[in-house]
């Protein structure tokens, strides 16, 4: 795998290193071989983040959120904006960097396998032009999310899997959305690019201001324009993705109420148990112990059949 970024790491951003016995295993299983990931990440508001490589050995996807980088391929500066896709195939040498000014926030894949050269031509990126505009869409977000929940499997290869084919969605994913970006007008309420900022910000808090802004709106014309596109309030839909993440955290893991609230934004555990009880009916104890529930009747009937 080409050498990670040394970057220093903030609060907030992520950077997994896939073991090197968990490669191994991926690149000989018959359900991994053909495309796995080698490492993965999301850098937020990356100030000083730079990379520079003459060997690239990998595969390299990168995915720009939010801020602006600039990026060097063959002799030629290109900037990166929000919504810009980065792909650097094996072999491209190149450089890259957050701006100063106005930092990106990013997440990044390296990826390799039998099929790999395979998905990268399926995208039709050119080698001279690696940066692509494909705007920003919640659904691949929530994308690279899931990739990155491998971290928390404690090594398990069927994590791994999983993550495997989730590179594979999203790769697939980027290929039928290319054809569907279009030039917006400035003036557009980008309804995408406002759910991606909130499918981003899922493990902090989010305001108003900060989700106006994105649209180039004032406080009062954003919630009354969400509101007559969506029938509900900004902030009513950013509390219900929180608490819908929350739910499959509890689903998949056995960690505490107070860890699955402070993953989805919430430093205290009581407000966030309120606001789960108010969304869903009952409260996250009795969630997690109707699905446990839900589970053994399940597992019964199964056994007696």
């Amino acid at each position: 795998m080409s050498t990670p970024s040394n970057w220093p790491l903030p609060p907030q951003s992520i950077r997994f290193i896939m073991p090197h016995k968990i490669i191994e295993k991926l690149s000989n299983n018959r359900l991994s071989k053909d495309l796995y990931p080698l490492g993965a990440g999301y850098y937020k508001q990356a100030v000083g983040h730079r990379m520079e490589r003459l060997e690239h050995d990998d595969h390299l996807l990168i995915y720009c959120l939010d801020g602006k980088g600039k990026i060097r391929v063959n002799q030629k500066n290109i900037a990166v904006n929000s919504g810009d896709l980065i792909l650097l195939p094996r072999g491209t040498a190149h450089q890259y960097a957050s701006s100063l000014n106005i930092p990106w926030t990013i997440y990044w894949c390296h990826f390799e396998g039998g099929l790999a050269d395979d998905f990268i031509a399926h995208l039709q990126i050119s080698e001279q032009k690696p940066v692509v505009h494909l705007g920003l869409h919640s659904s691949l977000v929530s994308e690279f999310d899931a990739l990155l929940e491998a971290r928390h499997s404690s090594y398990h290869l069927n994590a791994f899997i999983n993550a495997a084919n989730q590179l594979r969605q999203i790769l697939t994913h980027i290929a039928l959305l290319q054809p569907l970006v279009r030039s917006q007008d400035a003036d557009s309420f980008d309804l995408e690019k406002i759910h991606s900022l909130m499918q981003a910000r899922i493990h902090e808090q989010l305001d108003i201001d900060t989700l106006a802004a994105s649209v180039n709106l004032s406080k009062y014309h954003f919630i009354k324009k969400y509101r007559d596109i969506t029938g509900t309030t900004p902030i009513n839909h950013f509390i219900h993705l929180k608490i819908e993440r929350a739910c499959h955290l509890l689903d998949i893991s056995s960690r505490t109420i107070a860890e699955v609230a402070f993953m989805v934004g919430y430093e205290d555990a009581y407000y966030f148990s309120r606001v789960f009880k108010k969304v869903m009916g009952i409260s996250p104890t009795q969630y997690r112990k109707l699905q446990v529930g839900a589970w053994s009747y399940k597992s019964f009937k199964t056994e007696t059949i």
